[in-house]
């Protein structure tokens, strides 16, 4: 059996790392670390790994009809012990330079862009929209993918067509909100609203465009509990929403304006933040993490 130190780390970001297996394929791992307001917290959320690698399996399964993904295997003889279960094995890609982001109500980035200017990334949205607002139809707000340490900006459409080319940029636009809407409607038969999510796209060795990385995870996505939603305010979150909210609370200390990295997250925040992650598997796919395998 392999260890992970065998594999050569080519990549890190603020809670993956990528390592190379071979030619052909590379070993996702996702840690229990969380990040917020571009800072990697101190505190680790027990699980969270597992939960970002189980769901994202989930909803490739669920999607695999739509779109190709690059996953190959979750359990594998060449997932090393000590991963087991917040790993994946995968397909190489030539990831494409833009975030994909699908909105379907309106709230953080997108609520404040459509405060300052009526529209969300050049989307024309009708007056009178409030916080966590319902849209009539989806929207395509892609983002620039940004270093560790900076935030993703979120641009037009039209920039998305200098960067990647006119075709490229529709097709991803397409599978974007067709993903987006399969996963929403799935969410809301299990009494989940999917506010909005994040893909990120790649090119395989025939050119075709590969849905790759987590998919539709509590990272990835903002989560609201079906059953206590009402526009006009910020909503219950399963995502790391509550996390945000503590940091920017009187409790934490913490100016976000400040140079200072954030404050370690208290026990009581870190076992809420775990309940969340674990609930919001639980209730979109019927299954429960306890059968989810764990590293050695």
């Amino acid at each position: 059996m392999p260890t992970l130190a065998e594999y050569p780390q080519i990549a890190a970001g603020k809670v993956r790392q990528l390592h190379a297996v071979d030619d052909e394929h590379l070993l996702l791992v996702a840690s229990d670390r969380i990040s917020a307001y571009d800072h990697v917290l101190e505190s680790a959320i027990p699980d969270k790994g597992r939960v970002l690698t189980a769901m994202s399996v989930f909803w490739f399964e669920l999607l695999s009809d739509l779109v190709p993904n690059h996953l190959v295997a979750h359990d594998d003889p060449r997932i090393p012990d000590e991963v087991r279960g917040r790993a994946l094995l995968v397909r190489r890609l030539t990831m494409e330079p833009v975030e994909c982001v699908a909105r379907g109500y309106l709230t953080g980035s997108g609520l404040a862009d459509y405060k300052r200017t009526g529209a969300v990334c050049g989307v024309a949205l009708p007056a009178g929209l409030v916080e966590s607002s319902r849209l009539a139809e989806p929207i395509f707000t892609p983002a620039t993918k940004a270093e560790i340490g900076a935030h993703d900006e979120n641009v037009s459409f039209e920039a998305v067509v200098k960067e990647v080319g006119q075709e490229k940029a529709e097709r991803l636009r397409e599978l974007t909100l067709r993903v987006y809407r399969r996963a929403a409607g799935h969410a809301e038969s299990r009494g989940v609203i999917l506010a909005d999510t994040k893909f990120e796209f790649g090119t395989d060795d025939t050119g075709a465009l590969v849905l790759g990385d987590e998919v539709l995870t509590p990272d990835s996505s903002r989560f609201w509990p079906a059953d206590s939603y009402e526009p006009g305010r910020v909503q219950q979150s399963f995502d790391k929403q509550f996390v945000r909210d503590w940091l920017t609370s009187p409790a934490s200390g913490w100016d976000r304006a400040s140079d200072t990295p954030p404050p370690a997250l208290p026990a009581d925040i870190v076992e809420a933040t775990r309940e969340r992650y674990l609930r919001a598997y639980e209730m979109i796919t019927g299954r429960s993490m306890a059968d989810w395998p764990s590293p050695a």
